[in-house]
């Protein structure tokens, strides 16, 4: 029996809809694309909440370590308002909102409604490894399925391949463990100084000289 995937329950409904509902074939292809769209974006919100089990990391881990980073390099007293920091990581701002989201409810940053509202990195997260804000988002990391706790292989036992993946798990995770956002925070500043300076300088000239 074949399998079907996500993508062919999508085509059937396609194809369910144009016998109930006859469209013409543009409006039919734009019914296809706007349900694939919403099924990817399904499939993305789900990401952050499972474990990672990819070799790689999700985007949503990326852009959080980013904003960490960003966050803790700033004075402690502000707030930051979602629009500068996806300009600043460079993050879509759409789903950068769901990845904020997600650091305020682990602690690690708080929100504030209104005017004067934005985002402020907690003294938690301040503090916080690249691995703890990683595990926020993508749940514990394992570099294979066998390393996630509940998990058991029957081939454990007489695996050659297994003690290697504990090795290089330990290993990442006290890399990630040994780095903090403050220390990161730390080596970034030097850098963006100067570009902080050079802004604060432009803020101070006269009108007619920032418009030239």
């Amino acid at each position: 029996m074949r399998s079907t995937s996500a993508c062919d329950a999508l085509n059937y409904a396609a194809d369910l809809t144009a016998l109930v509902f006859p469209m013409s074939e543009i409006a039919a292809r734009a019914f296809v694309r706007g349900s694939r769209r919403q099924g990817e974006s399904a499939r993305r919100s789900n990401a952050m909440m499972r474990p990672n089990s990819s070799m790689q990391l999700t985007r949503a881990a990326d852009y959080a370590v980013r904003v960490m980073i960003q966050l803790a390099s700033l004075p402690s007293e502000g707030r930051v308002s979602l629009p500068s920091l996806a300009r600043a990581t460079g993050a879509p701002e759409s789903f950068l909102s769901k990845v904020l989201q997600t650091l305020a409810r682990a602690g690690l940053i708080s929100s504030q409604r209104g005017q004067s509202g934005g985002f402020r990195i907690t003294p938690r997260g301040r503090w916080a490894s690249m691995r703890e804000v990683i595990e926020a988002i993508d749940g514990m990391i394992c570099l294979n399925i066998c390393l996630m706790h509940g998990r058991s292989c029957p081939r454990k036992a007489r695996c050659p391949a297994h003690p290697v993946w504990i090795r290089a798990q330990q290993a990442m995770l006290q890399v990630l463990s040994n780095a903090s956002i403050a220390a990161l925070a730390a080596q970034a500043s030097p850098a963006r100084s100067g570009h902080q300076v050079g802004a604060a300088h432009a803020l101070h000239m006269p009108a007619k000289a920032a418009r030239r």
